[in-house]
């Protein structure tokens, strides 16, 4: 066998999440799992950079798997073929050889997440794509932003049930910009607690309609305080690179 290195991107509105789940729940591996199957390659060992929950895309997930080396010669023809089976919800962008020891999720170094939002008229062909708002108050927004910059202990900032103990995370940019027609939180970490980009984007929507302060988000952040539990939709959320 021999270890493949996978770029993806999915529409995250079309699954229940990326990771394996129960049947009837559709997800993103259990799509991959089901094409390459239908070539008779199995026991794929596939494995994520992290999982993005229901709804949530990607633009540039890393995954590997494990194939045949008989496949290796021929890995721009099985690309095209798993791409017919996978349309139009999932791509595969890149298939490459990788070593035995690559893991997508323990050798990555940094993460990067945008978070897309529209104050237009409300367009149904969009809705799953962005989150769309009545009004939004962009300097409000530009001056509290950066407070989630640095090494902070984000326990107060993730959704309950990952089982994770450890909360310490390191946020190396965080900004917020618009272009064209759009509003975009973007967010790079070397990786983010289950929940943490909704809840820190929720956070500061509130801080722009004035139901919150820049003060509130201090406090939750350094844990004097519970103040915000309620994420932000997840249909806004882009998970667009891993980097190495």
């Amino acid at each position: 066998m021999q270890k493949i290195k996978l770029t993806l991107s999915y529409d995250g509105s079309k699954f229940q999440g990326s990771q394996i789940q129960p049947p009837p729940a559709k997800t993103v591996a259990g799509d991959l799992e089901k094409s390459f199957k239908s070539l008779n390659i199995s026991n794929l060992n596939l494995l994520f950079s992290g999982r993005t929950d229901k709804n949530v895309h990607s633009t540039n997930q890393i995954a590997s798997i494990e194939i045949p080396k008989y496949w290796i010669k021929n890995l721009e023809k099985l690309q095209n073929i798993l791409n017919k089976t996978l349309v139009p919800s999932i791509y595969i962008k890149k298939m490459e050889i990788c070593d035995d020891i690559f893991h997508p999720r323990f050798d990555a170094k940094k993460r990067v997440y945008r978070y897309v939002v529209s104050v237009d008229k409300f367009n149904p062909f969009m809705a799953n794509y962005i989150t769309y708002l009545k009004k939004l108050d962009e300097s409000k927004i530009q001056n509290a932003i950066k407070e989630f910059e640095g090494v902070h202990n984000f326990e107060f900032f993730k959704k309950n049930g990952s089982g994770t103990i450890n909360f310490k995370r390191e946020i190396y940019k965080a900004k917020f910009y618009r272009y064209k027609n759009f509003y975009v939180f973007y967010f790079e970490a070397d990786s983010f607690l289950r929940g943490q980009i909704r809840l820190m984007v929720e956070f500061l929507l509130k801080i722009s309609d004035g139901k919150l302060t820049k003060d509130d988000l201090i406090a939750q952040l350094n844990r004097k305080k519970l103040i915000q539990t309620k994420p932000a939709l997840p249909n806004g959320l882009y998970l667009i690179r891993i980097k190495y």
